[in-house]
């Protein structure tokens, strides 16, 4: 709910023509700096409604009332900030948003550009229902529970493995080389065709020298 200016008459006092030619002090006790609360949040219900109705004496339309509604959430939620302990103002404060909620569902159904001009023109946000409804079951969410449980348990052995995986890559890559390297010494020897070229056995300890480093950068920066 904004600020409303205490400078203004009170809605009562309006069009009292008396107070037209009142002198400034007694003018002053009919505005809203000397009125309770109520009259400045009727003020800015007031101000609320007259952006959407239809006419001035319109108050039975779905936009008038849903835009009353509105105001009253609005002065309700900040009292509810204040006072976070009155269980009946939170009481009549769901209600109010449930019965507002109720009545843009009905008109998101029947008059959809209507229904998104007056989310832009009161500035409000809508969070339509799910198409599907399903009870909380025990039953269910102990399966859930069951299932996340032990897709957390997996993850973590795949993680523990990965870790001993790339602590033994390196001892990996070494014996790859050496036997990359008696095999084809091997083939030269015996006088069979050699499958093994110098790339694979060089690709072999590159992948192991790049390894090597990376690990005494980690060591270093940990140092």
């Amino acid at each position: 709910m904004p600020q409303i200016k205490n400078s203004q008459l009170a809605y009562d006092f309006r069009n009292s023509k008396e107070l037209e030619t009142a002198d400034e002090l007694v003018r002053r006790l009919f505005t809203l700096e000397f009125q309770p609360r109520k009259k400045a949040t009727q003020v800015y219900i007031r101000s609320v409604v007259a952006n959407v109705n239809r006419h001035d004496l319109d108050k039975g339309s779905i936009e008038a009332r849903i835009a009353r509604w509105t105001g009253a959430i609005r002065a309700l939620q900040e009292q509810a900030e204040k006072f976070p302990r009155n269980l009946r103002l939170k009481v009549n404060l769901k209600e109010l948003i449930d019965k507002r909620k109720k009545h843009l569902k009905y008109l998101r159904r029947w008059d959809y550009k209507k229904f998104e001009w007056l989310l832009e023109s009161l500035n409000i946000v809508y969070k339509p229902p799910p198409n599907e409804f399903r009870w909380v079951v025990r039953r269910e969410s102990l399966v859930k529970l069951t299932k996340k449980y032990c897709d957390q348990v997996t993850d973590d052995k795949l993680k523990e493995y990965r870790m001993l995986l790339a602590q033994e890559h390196p001892a990996f890559l070494e014996e790859k080389a050496r036997t990359l390297e008696f095999l084809r010494d091997e083939q030269r020897e015996c006088g069979m065709e050699v499958t093994i070229t110098q790339e694979e056995i060089d690709a072999a300890k590159a992948q192991l020298l790049k390894i090597q480093q990376e690990a005494s950068l980690k060591s270093n920066e940990t140092n």
